[in-house]
This record gives C-alpha cells, sequence and structure tokens, in this order.
C-alpha cells in the first residue's frame, strides 16, 4: 500500500484522502491544529508545518508528500524532499507566494495579466494612482487569500486608508480590470508528463470568497485558450498535479489573476459532476499513473457553505444535490462544506442552482 503524506489537514486534505480509498491508499498529515477536517482520513502528526520533529515523522510515514495550500514554508518542502519525493515542485510554491515573481512569469509565457506597479513605499503606491489610473488594487504580496490582504482604491482620498491598512510589507498595486466575470481553468500533469485538462469553470465571488462555481463555461475560443496557457504554466515547471489558473474575462479575453498550486475549490464539482475527481487525479499524477478522464458528464454547479451549515440537510439532498461537509466548527466567514448540483442541461443546472440557493437563504 503506497503512503501519502499531506502538509496541511484541511477540507482538501480530507477529500484527497477520501479520493485515495479507491486507489488503496494510506494517508498521514502534518497541521498544527486541533482536530483537523482531515483527520477523518488519516493521523495528523500535531506540529507545526516547519517543525522538524514533525516533518522528521511525516516523511519516515510517507512513500512521497504533497501539501494543500500554498502558503506551506518552503524550507518544510527543502527539508523533506532530502528524504522523499515531494509534489507539487518546490519552484511552483515559490511563484505562487509572491504576486510579483507570479506576474513575471505569465507575461515569460506571454500570458495576458492587468498592468501593475510594485508598491514599496509611499510615494510608490503614489506613483501606481499616476501611472495605474483608478481604481486600483493594491495586494500584499504573500500570503493573501480569500479577499486578505487587499484594498480597492477607487479616489484619490483611499490613498491614507490603504496604506495605513496595508503599508510597512511587500506590496503590488494592479490596475482594476472591468471583468465581466470570473473563470478558473483546472489542469493536472503527471510524472511522466500526461496532462489533462478539466472544462472551464465559471465562479461568483463576494467579500473575497469563492460563493459558488458553474461548469462548463464555454463562449467562443475561451476554453482552448485557458487550456493553452495552464498548458504553458504546466509543462514550465515542470509540474506535477493538480494546478488551478484563475482568470478575468474582459471584452471576450482572457487576463490572468493568479494561480493556485494544489487542488481548488473551484473544482470541487468534479467529485460529483466528472468522470475523474480532480482529487483522485491529483493522486493520480503525484504516483505517475495514468490519468483519469477530465471530461463533465453534463453540466454542473457547486456552493460553498460559510459560515453554517444548512438546517434542513434533508431539504438540500432532496434538490437533488450532493451535500459534503467538512466537519469544521462554524465561524463566520469559514467553509464549512459544499454541495454539488449536476444535471443534463445547462438549465436544469441552474434551476438547481437556483433552489439551492433559496434553501440556504431560507
Amino acid at each position: 500500500m503506497q503512503r501519502i503524506g499531506v502538509i496541511g489537514a484541511g477540507q482538501l486534505g480530507q477529500m484527497l484522502g477520501f479520493a485515495g480509498r479507491a486507489l488503496e491508499l494510506e494517508f498521514t498529515y502534518l497541521d498544527p491544529a486541533p482536530k483537523p477536517p482531515a483527520a477523518a482520513a488519516g493521523p495528523v502528526i500535531c506540529r507545526p508545518f516547519d517543525d522538524p520533529e514533525g516533518l522528521r515523522q511525516l516523511a519516515a510515514a510517507s512513500d512521497l508528500v504533497t501539501y494543500e495550500f500554498e502558503n506551506v514554508p518552503v524550507s518544510s518542502l527543502q527539508t523533506l524532499t532530502r528524504r522523499v519525493p515531494v509534489y507539487p515542485p518546490q519552484a511552483a510554491l515559490q511563484y505562487a507566494q509572491d504576486r510579483l515573481a507570479e506576474k513575471k512569469l505569465f507575461a515569460e509565457l506571454d500570458i495576458p495579466i492587468a498592468a501593475y506597479h510594485v508598491v514599496d513605499s509611499r510615494r510608490d503606491l503614489q506613483d501606481a494612482l499616476r501611472l495605474l489610473n483608478l481604481p486600483l488594487v493594491l495586494k500584499s504580496r504573500r500570503f493573501g487569500y480569500d479577499g486578505k490582504g487587499q484594498f480597492v482604491l477607487r479616489t484619490p482620498d483611499d490613498l491614507d486608508a490603504a496604506w495605513q491598512q496595508l503599508g510597512g510589507k511587500a506590496l503590488i498595486a494592479e490596475q482594476w480590470v472591468p471583468f465581466e466575470r470570473e473563470v478558473s481553468a483546472i489542469g493536472v500533469r503527471s510524472v511522466s508528463g500526461e496532462i489533462g485538462n478539466y472544462p472551464l469553470t465559471e465562479n461568483r465571488h463576494a467579500d473575497g470568497i469563492l460563493r459558488d462555481s458553474r461548469a462548463p463555461y464555454r463562449w467562443g475560443n475561451l476554453p482552448d485558450l485557458a487550456n493553452d496557457y495552464t498548458g504553458r504554466l504546466l509543462s514550465k515547471l515542470q509540474y506535477v498535479g493538480v494546478l488551478a489558473l484563475e482568470f478575468f474575462v474582459e471584452d471576450g479575453r482572457l487576463r490572468a489573476n493568479e494561480f493556485a498550486p494544489r487542488v481548488h475549490n473551484s473544482g470541487h464539482w468534479t467529485i460529483d459532476g466528472a468522470a475523474t475527481s480532480q482529487f483522485e487525479n491529483h493522486l493520480r499524477a503525484i504516483l505517475d499513473l495514468p490519468l483519469g478522464d477530465c471530461s463533465a458528464g453534463g453540466f454542473a454547479g457547486m456552493a460553498n457553505l460559510i459560515g453554517c451549515m444548512p438546517a434542513d440537510r434533508e431539504a438540500i439532498i432532496s434538490t437533488p444535490a450532493f451535500l459534503h461537509d467538512y466537519g469544521k466548527e462554524p465561524r463566520p466567514g469559514r467553509k464549512l462544506g459544499h454541495v454539488n448540483v449536476a444535471a443534463d442541461t445547462a438549465d436544469e443546472r441552474d434551476a438547481r442552482m437556483k433552489t439551492l440557493e433559496d434553501q440556504l437563504a431560507a
């Protein structure tokens, strides 16, 4: 039986563990949190992500190691790589952890992005207002997620508040993209270089948090273009595993926003709506097994359950829908689970998503 070590024991680690049951895999996790979601899928070494003893124990319990979030200390991967194979590769993590490095990578690969300006001082921010025009988005270069570490400047009067909130750390100012929608491309590459692409997914956010996703999104050549851009990224990084590349759609064109070197929230629909889930294919990729079929069986949707779980679970399931509970304690803004729907037509899918939205709002 192959033994998989996972840095992080949140819901993504949990779903990796559940997907690994069909492949007869054994999982061990490293996470400092008490009673994390992935404890339902395997033992958890309860130590910090950079703890030497924790890393030693994880390596000893694993034939190879992966990770479920991108804020893993690079030093931890360096320590583990001396003992066991680690996927995705360290380079992918380093690019994803720094928005400036990420944008330079996109530019090198001719993947379109919004104009940006590096901000290391208040004067740099003043220059950004002049060069990029308003509105613009000021972001921390490192450790931002779900809308955290960001400030939208709409008028010159916002400069003081933006600097007060984010000043003192490495920042980047990005030109505001007047997008019509947000989409994500989820690709997977194996150790041997086999590549698979899931259908392009349309996403809706609120307060910086993903609320729902729908797939497949089809508009002109955008799916093919997104797959091309994703393929460039996978090949350049000699990537192994699942990767998500997020885009803005503006005037029928794609502009890359960021990429995540891991299984992704916008791909949760694949559990019930694709021939092979992103979680199973991530495991297949890092084990160098043949990749599973990435195609959608029809039309799928996913809604995140944020802050609280539905009171009437039976009503949700009767939509019909698939409820996934992460087993986390309720807390405002916290992702506690998600619900998937699948249908034969886009209209039927959207009707089920509307019913689901009404049920969750009740």
